[in-house]
This record gives C-alpha cells, sequence and structure tokens, in this order.
C-alpha cells in the first residue's frame, strides 16, 4: 500500500543544487510528489510505497550535493495526496528565516572547462558558474536565495540560460547566478577619472597590458576590489605601499596555479589541500629560501607569503594570461572597508589606482578574502570571510535572537537564530567612520535577511568602545561581557566542551573587571561565569595606547617595575639606545608620578616588550608585528632551554590568585643580551618559558580540561608546544579552528556569555 512522506530539512540546502538533486533522486525511484526552497530549508513531499520512501530518506542525506550540510531533517508519514508526478515548485517566502547561506564558493572544475573551452559559448567569460560554485553571501538579497532575491534580478536571461536554468538534469538548474556574454554582466575598463577605455574581453587584455607595465590596477571580485600589481616589480609595489599607506604589513599573493606556488613555498598535503579548496583562502606558507625574483616589499622581514589562487573565473582568465604572482591586497585605504562599487572605488581609492576593472553584477555585501594556516594538521582561521562566512555555529538549545557586536579590533558581529549563531565576514578595526558605517550596515544587513530584531545586545566590558556605544543605543537590555571570558567561550562553544574548564587567554588588550588591561589570563570557567586564576605579573604602560606602536615604551614600563628609574639611563639596552634625552625625562616622569601610565598583565605587551629589549624590533607599525618579529626571530631547536621565572600566591577575597612573576626571566633576557647571545636562542628560550608557565599554572588549577584562546595563541611554536606539552601531562587541550582565535571570535563568545547569564537566572 502507498503512503506519503513529508520532509522538511534544515541547513546549507539552497545554492547548492538540493531540488535538483531530491528531483533527479525522487525520479530515479519513481516516486511522486513536490520539492520547494523556503525561508527555513527544504520542504518535500513525496509518494510511493513506504520501503522506497524509506531507501528515499536515507539516500537524501548519503547522497546529498557536496556543498550542502544538514542540520536536521525531520519527517513524517500520511496518507497519499495523489500526486501524479515530481515538480519543483516555486519558492515559499513565508516564515521565519532559518535557512542557512552558503558561502561564495570558488569556481568548479566543470565551469572552468567551460570557461576555457574555445568551442564553449562561455569561452573566456569571466562571470560563468553553477549549481557547485559561484557567488552565494555576496549576492543575496533577501532569503530564501532565488535570482529574483539577489542583485542578478536586473539581468534576463536569454533562452540558452533559462533552458539551463529550468532543467532539473542541468547543473545550471536554478543556479541563481546564471548568464552568459549574451545576457550576463560584463567587464569594462576605466581610467582614474571613471572613463570607458575597453570593454568586455578587450578590458581584459587592455588590464593585462597595464599590469605587466607596473601599474596599480583596482579589480572588482566577487565580494570587493583587490588592489593589483606585479609581484615581481619592486617599485610597483613599493609605490602601492605608499599610496595605500600600508608600511610594513604583509601583502597577499595570487598565484596563477599550485605549481606556481610550489616555486616560491613550502606546500604540505593539508595546505595543498586548503588551497585548492572550495573555500579557496589565503593560506600562510614557509617561503623557500630563493625568492629573489619577488619583489622584497611583499613581506619584509617575514618568512611567511600569504598565498591563494584564483578563486573565480575573473581571476583565472587573468592570471593564466599573466602568468606569474601579483600583488592582490584588499582594494582600501588602511584601516577602510574593502570597495563594493566602483563609482565608490574612483573616489576612495583616487590616487591609488591607475586603473579600474569593473562589471555591473553589484555587489550587496562586502566579504574580504579570509586568511587561514595550518598548525597541528588542523585549519586555523586568522580572518574569517570569503568561504566562510555566514555559516553558523551551532548550538543546542534554541534561543530567542542576541545581537553580538564584537570588540573595537577585527570585528565582526553575530546573531543567534534559534539553534545557530551566525557570525559575520570581517568586517576590521573600528578606527574610522567608513568602518564604523561598515559594522552598522552589517548588523542591519544580518537583522533583515533573517528578519529579527534583538531582544538583547551584548558587547564588550570596555566602556569605550565604539561597539559598546553602540549597543547601549538599542532599545534592548545589554550584558557587557568580559574581553578574555569572551575569548574562552568562544573557543568552547567552537569545539562543544562541556564542564568545568581552565580557560588560558593571552592577547594584547583586554579590559578588565578591575579596571586594569588585562591579557594574560588564566580563567576557571563553569556553567554560569567565571573567576581569574591566575594572571602575568603587572607592568605600567607609559603613555597609555601609544605604547603599543612605540614598544620601547612598554619595555620601559617592564623594566622600571624592576629596577626603577636609572635603567632607563643605560643607553647598552636596545630600547633606549635611540632615544632622545627630553623622551626619556618626560617618561621617567610619567612612570614616577603614574601619570597616563595604566597597568597591564598583558602577554603580547610582554612580547612587544622582549621585542624591545633584544633588538628585534623598537616599533610596531601594524597589530601584533614586533610579536610576530619575535616568533620569526626565534631559533627553534629541540631544546628545552628555558629562562627561571616564579609562581606567586596573592590572596584576592576567598580565593587565591596566582601571579605569574617574568622578573627572572626578563633579568635572563638582559643579561643574555649583554652577553651577545645571539637574538635567535634568547626568543626561543622566551618563547620555552612561556609554555613552562603555561604548563604549570594549569598543573596547581586542578582542571583536566584546557582551552586556549586568543591573538597570541597565532603564534604557532607557542600553540604547538604548549599543546604538546600539555597532552604529554595528560591535559585535554581545546584550540580554534574555523572561528578566529583573535578578536575575530569575540562575537561568538559575547553570545555564549549572553545564553549561559539567561540559563544561571
Amino acid at each position: 500500500m502507498k503512503s506519503r512522506i513529508k520532509i522538511i530539512i534544515h541547513g546549507a540546502v539552497q545554492g547548492v543544487g538540493f531540488r535538483p538533486f531530491v528531483y533527479r533522486l525522487a525520479m530515479e525511484m519513481k516516486l511522486n510528489g513536490w520539492v520547494l526552497n523556503s525561508s527555513q530549508g527544504v520542504f518535500i513531499e513525496a509518494e510511493g510505497y513506504k520501503e522506497v520512501l524509506e531507501e528515499f530518506l536515507l539516500r537524501i542525506d548519503k547522497e546529498k550535493p557536496p556543498r550542502s550540510f544538514i542540520q536536521s531533517m525531520e519527517f513524517s508519514y500520511l496518507d497519499p495526496a495523489g500526486y501524479n508526478d515530481f515538480n519543483i515548485r516555486t519558492s515559499d517566502d513565508e516564515g521565519s528565516k532559518s535557512v542557512l547561506m552558503l558561502p561564495d564558493i570558488a569556481t568548479c572544475p566543470e565551469c572552468l572547462n567551460d570557461v576555457f573551452d574555445p568551442s564553449n559559448r562561455r569561452f573566456l567569460y569571466p562571470f560563468t558558474n553553477c549549481t557547485n560554485c559561484g557567488p552565494r553571501f555576496s549576492i543575496i538579497e533577501r532569503l530564501p536565495y532565488d535570482r529574483k532575491n539577489s542583485t542578478m534580478n536586473m539581468f534576463t536571461m536569454c533562452e540558452e540560460c533559462r533552458a539551463e536554468y529550468e532543467d532539473p538534469l542541468n547543473r545550471r538548474f536554478h543556479a541563481q547566478p546564471n548568464a552568459c556574454p549574451v545576457c550576463g554582466p560584463h567587464l569594462e575598463l576605466w581610467n582614474m577619472q571613471g572613463k570607458l577605455l575597453e570593454s568586455h574581453q578587450d578590458a581584459m587584455v587592455k588590464l593585462i597590458e597595464e599590469i605587466r607595465t607596473g601599474k596599480i590596477a583596482a579589480v572588482k571580485g566577487i565580494g570587493g576590489f583587490h588592489l593589483i600589481v606585479d609581484a615581481r616589480n619592486d617599485e610597483a609595489v613599493k609605490l602601492l605601499r605608499k599610496r595605500k599607506n600600508r608600511e610594513e604589513k604583509p601583502l597577499a599573493l595570487m598565484m596563477p596555479d599550485i605549481e606556481c606556488v610550489y616555486k616560491f613555498c613550502e606546500v604540505s598535503e593539508f595546505e595543498k589541500r586548503l588551497l585548492l579548496s572550495p573555500e579557496s583562502p589565503v593560506v600562510l606558507l614557509k617561503r623557500r629560501d630563493d625568492n629573489s625574483e619577488l619583489a622584497m616589499g611583499i613581506a619584509p622581514d617575514n618568512p611567511y607569503y600569504g598565498v591563494m589562487l584564483p578563486y573565480s573565473p575573473l581571476h583565472h582568465i587573468l592570471m593564466k594570461e599573466l602568468g606569474f604572482p601579483v600583488v592582490a591586497t584588499s582594494g582600501n585605504f588602511s584601516d577602510e572597508p574593502i570597495c563594493i562599487d566602483e563609482n565608490e572605488a574612483l573616489s576612495r581609492l583616487e590616487g591609488i589606482a591607475d586603473v579600474f576593472l569593473v562589471h555591473n553584477r553589484p555587489i550587496k555585501r562586502h566579504v574580504d578574502d579570509s586568511i587561514v594556516r595550518i598548525i597541528l594538521d588542523r585549519e586555523m582561521v586568522v580572518r574569517r570571510a570569503r568561504g566562510y562566512a555566514p555559516l553558523p555555529v551551532q548550538i543546542k538549545e534554541a534561543q530567542g535572537s542576541i545581537l553580538a557586536v564584537g570588540g573595537h579590533l577585527k570585528n565582526n558581529i553575530a546573531v543567534s537564530v534559534n539553534n545557530n549563531i551566525f557570525i559575520s565576514q570581517h568586517i576590521g578595526d573600528l578606527e574610522t567612520v567608513e568602518a564604523y558605517n561598515a559594522f552598522e550596515k552589517v548588523i542591519s544587513d544580518f537583522e533583515n535577511i533573517y528578519d529579527v530584531k534583538p531582544k538583547q545586545a551584548v558587547c564588550d566590558l570596555h566602556p569605550n568602545y565604539i561597539s559598546t556605544y553602540y549597543a547601549q543605543s538599542l532599545n534592548c537590555p545589554v550584558l557587557a561581557v568580559q574581553h578574555h571570558y569572551a575569548h574562552i567561550l568562544s573557543c568552547i562553544t567552537e569545539n562543544e566542551v562541556e564542564g568545568d574548564i581552565l580557560g588560558v587567554s593571552w592577547d594584547g588588550t583586554g579590559y578588565g573587571t578591575d579596571g586594569t588591561i588585562w591579557g594574560g589570563e588564566f580563567l576557571k570557567v563553569n556553567r554560569k561565569s567565571f573567576t581569574r586564576f591566575a594572571h602575568l605579573r603587572q607592568f605600567r604602560l607609559p603613555g597609555g595606547e601609544i605604547a603599543i606602536k612605540e614598544i620601547w615604551r612598554t619595555a620601559a614600563g617592564l623594566l622600571f617595575d624592576i629596577y626603577g628609574e636609572e635603567i632607563l639611563s643605560d643607553r647598552s639596552i636596545s630600547s633606549f639606545r635611540d632615544i632622545p634625552d627630553s623622551k626619556l625625562y618626560l617618561l621617567k616622569k610619567m612612570l614616577e608620578k603614574n601619570i597616563n601610565s595604566p597597568v597591564t598583565s598583558s602577554a603580547g605587551r610582554l612580547f612587544d616588550a622582549v621585542a624591545s629589549i633584544t633588538g628585534t624590533s623598537s616599533y610596531s607599525h601594524f597589530e601584533g608585528q614586533a610579536a610576530m618579529q619575535v616568533e620569526f626571530s626565534a631559533k627553534l631547536l629541540n631544546s628545552n632551554e628555558a629562562y627561571p621565572f616564579r609562581i606567586l600566591e596573592n590572596a584576592a577575597g576567598t580565593e587565591t590568585e596566582y601571579i605569574l612573576d617574568w622578573e627572572p626571566m626578563v633579568k635572563g633576557i638582559l643579561n643574555d643580551v649583554k652577553n651577545k647571545m645571539e637574538t635567535g636562542f634568547i626568543t626561543g628560550k622566551f618563547h620555552n618559558t612561556l609554555t613552562d608557565m603555561i604548563v604549570e599554572t594549569v598543573k596547581r588549577s586542578g582542571d583536566k580540561k584546557v582551552v586556549l584562546s586568543g591573538g597570541c595563541f597565532q603564534n604557532q611554536y607557542l600553540l604547538e608546544r604548549t599543546v604538546n606539552y600539555l597532552t604529554d601531562n595528560g591535559f585535554s587541550i581545546y584550540w580554534h579552528q574555523r572561528v578566529p582565535t583573535n578578536d575575530g571570535g569575540i562575537s561568538l563568545g559575547q553570545i555564549t556569555a549572553a545564553i549561559r547569564n539567561s540559563n544561571k537566572e
């Protein structure tokens, strides 16, 4: 006897060919019924014999499209409705928005074959795509994901594209950005004044000529503009840095193919897989020793290159024709969000780009390139954007809508919808008006897409963050969450860790519950809250925030705490060698009288101080630069040699706080510097000491589960050594993978804090 099954599938099931897959499966199994997209997911009804319907259900889960992800599949059996065939129904816009939006997906092999096949009607067409690849998140205007709800709604398909789009057996069936040279978007090349130079394929030809001659090109891609120059041209790279106001921060590279990457970088199998993955991020790779062919200014004093492969047809065409690596950095002025509109680019990139390659497919929202590195044979996402956002982190219990506004640096936001926490794409540091406008736009965007109005907002505990002001301006309750607690909760949530946990949160800056600057924290975390178990010994930062860039000041604060003012006159110490007497005099007075010299326990600032004392660096031109240089300088030998340190007990109320005293270590470092020990051995011993500090503190905690979070754990040697040593001592260790360990993970932790706070009430 025949029956009817009703199936509701939630997850990443739109824009991946899920409906045609269901249609083909139903036709093969001779079932009648229908399938449709809705705002909640995919709905299916099918009629047939029960044993066939059971097999149908199992095969959906087993054979689903490769880019799809099923979060839940609800089904029930009903009486037959008498369907005569199986068809794909028009999408349903009604109801709450809970379907998962897919990120933008790199070009699939089949579409790539079309692009480079001279007999194919899409030969060299830069907007080729199918249900397995192409833009998604960057073009969706609202859910469900249909062409009419995307920025492709302005293009009317030609007869051939329409036939593909309506054929369930074609891989372009309901590929929403489907287009061809006849009916789709096209390229134009503009000069600096916006005057048309060339269009269509001629625009690409002319662009290639300009790049070959050393010109800086602004190229509109999927999620925004790149600034592109010949990576072999020293003068062009220097000019780009000067115009973009980007002094020393590494520039990303795009290489034509994997063979080119092998030529310039060491590539493991995990790194190769990542480079060729549908996410196609920028991957941090160890440079080969001989890189004389590439410009010195790409990544100064850095043993790594940030490398990506072409991920859209436009980039594939460009790179195949060029045949050499290019710098492909974000199309923005430093500290501003990436440009997404061609007219906006003309204005904001004025004076940077010589030519502009643009197209007329609108970008709905900015999406930067993601940055990922492989540590301990796992992905570690450093910047979460294209290819990853806005896929959610799942939680067990459904929640009301909560908005987390993140921190101040590496900002992103997050929104909870039922059992999902949707994390936005990278927004950046909220230092400029443009960045703040982007921040507001992303929040509005997420609220509109998911049709939610937050019932609660969550922000950082720092009272003066712009994101905090924004949260407090909303007409809803606001919860302020301590920065390092949010870091640890972010890692706990991503790794689905349960029970009591010791969290180690090391970074540059976070506002503490005592009003001081935290950053070298050990927090005991339970289901309800946290207590501060231990922290690095505090010291002063003369000048406050300026010490983050002028790191000799940080060294001065650290050494003053040990030796007093006399040490600041010791010109044999690298930190003070080139500092004018007048500056040192003022700095002494600041420290003596405690003027504008906030107290910190920051591990990141400890790295800065060591960078300055060892002569590795005296200034930091971008966040984390000095700490990176300390990491890169270290001679990472198979040695356990380390400096001494102390763990002190300090009664804090009813609890005992441990203080990790770095004074013996700093004295040892100074002694080694004066004895002219090689810098790499000093910084190597410094890293070993930090690991020993963590291990000894964890042993005192009584906890068996340990979470590592915060920007300092982007340091490969520190993370790997810490994980290995703690694992060897019988602890269960968790660290970040798909959610950044830096402040790009804060918003996830903020929402978890709000959920825990509501559960304890």
